[in-house]
């Protein structure tokens, strides 16, 4: 066979790899969608749910923490289903759980049954963040950098849709919250069943071989450090997303919860572009996070004692500093542990850092009971952005093991 012969196999061969990329790349970005469409379908209707179920501030703040809770405490029973079975099989478990719990919050009674449907849904996207980095290793292993910013692109868009589309649009068409949950939860079953018939297979990609280890190393002074610093983020995002509705609505400038809940999703996306466009390393760096945290305690400041603008802008500019330290922290993992660990250092970290954001939406609501004042919901939250930037400052990551 000729040179010539053989050129037309080649551009064949690569053009099928390079469909096979592209259709990976897709797949992670709607499983990133999946792990956000559900749990912050919540916030735009909370008032609603709040004058339905009759709930108090406090109980309003642990419906907030619970999601975070077993993003916290299922991380690891995560990292061993990966081990068990796979981390695709675990990424459908993990969106079918999520599917199935939307529906029972949307069917639910009262608060009880409101938090055992909020369990199940949580479960599910604790089962799929720590399947991701080795779905990422296992079918895109020369762009891992690349496909964990699309997937975490994704994850943010799947932030965005429901502040920004519940109101003006689905709300209206269904008619109702508990109905707005189960589009949500539907969205996850198309997300599953694409990824089930579409997602590569041993004999398309390398191999999800089940690792031996789960267990995380709960010693290394790293992993808890990390924790820490992405657990003070995870709790002013998740605590602000739930408090800035309730507190807009108690202070009378209702008309202006849409707007905030979009700022707030939506200016995590600049973030998102930006780290893409910027050369690798600033992970490793302390001044990234530390700027966060000043930036996070100044939006804070704008939401409590600015006006229509300044609540707006600075919701806005904490969704920014939220999502550059997660996108900057879910590099780490595949950077500091070699392939057959990545799953369990990714659980470690999600479940120190998640830990922290079933704590501060409680104590968030809980000043607001004591004191009667709906802006002391914010002082916790404010206290995360100093919580960022104190460990930030001895940051200190070493090159790859």
């Amino acid at each position: 066979m000729t040179r010539t012969q053989r050129l037309p196999g080649v551009a064949m061969k690569a053009a099928s790899s390079t469909r096979s990329a592209l259709l990976c790349l897709v797949l992670l970005w709607l499983a990133g969608n999946g792990m956000r469409l559900t749990i912050l379908a919540p916030p735009p209707v909370i008032s609603l749910i709040h004058a339905d179920l009759r709930m108090s501030e406090t109980e309003v703040g642990l419906l907030s923490g619970i999601p975070a809770a077993l993003f916290a405490f299922a991380a690891v029973p995560g990292s061993l289903l990966i081990a068990r079975f796979g981390a695709l099989n675990a990424l459908l478990i993990g969106l079918l759980s999520t599917a199935i719990g939307s529906a029972l919050r949307g069917a639910a009674p009262n608060v009880a049954a409101l938090y055992a449907a909020t369990v199940v849904t949580g479960f599910g996207v604790a089962v799929m963040q720590p399947s991701m980095p080795p779905l990422v290793r296992a079918w895109l292993p020369d762009r891992i950098g690349f496909a964990t910013a699309v997937y975490t692109n994704g994850l943010l868009i799947g932030e965005v849709l429901p502040v920004a589309l519940t109101l003006p649009v689905v709300l209206p068409l269904v008619g109702s919250w508990r109905l707005d949950f189960a589009v949500w939860g539907a969205l996850c079953v198309l997300i599953a069943l694409a990824v089930a018939l579409l997602a590569p297979r041993p004999e398309k990609a390398a191999p999800l071989a089940p690792p031996r280890k789960w267990w995380p190393d709960w010693g290394s002074p790293l992993i808890w450090q990390l924790g820490v610093m992405l657990g003070s983020v995870n709790a002013m995002y998740f605590s602000t997303n739930f408090f800035i509705p309730r507190y807009l609505h108690e202070t009378g400038r209702e008309a202006d919860i849409s707007a905030a809940l979009t700022a707030l999703n939506v200016g995590q996306l600049p973030a998102s572009l930006l780290l893409l466009m910027v050369a690798g390393g600033l992970e490793r760096r302390a001044w990234p996070y530390v700027l966060c945290g000043l930036l996070s305690l100044a939006a804070i400041l704008g939401i409590v004692f600015g006006n229509a603008v300044l609540v707006i802008g600075g919701a806005g500019l904490l969704g920014f500093a939220a999502a550059g330290v997660l996108i900057l922290m879910l590099a780490l993992p595949p950077l500091l542990s070699p392939p057959e660990d990545v799953h369990r250092t990714a659980a470690a970290m999600f479940t120190i850092s998640y830990t922290g954001a079933v704590i501060v939406p409680v104590l968030a609501g809980f000043a607001w009971d004591v004191s009667g004042i709906p802006a002391m919901a914010f002082l916790p939250i404010g206290l995360c952005a100093i919580l960022l930037i104190v460990p930030a400052t001895a940051l200190r990551i070493g090159p790859h093991r």
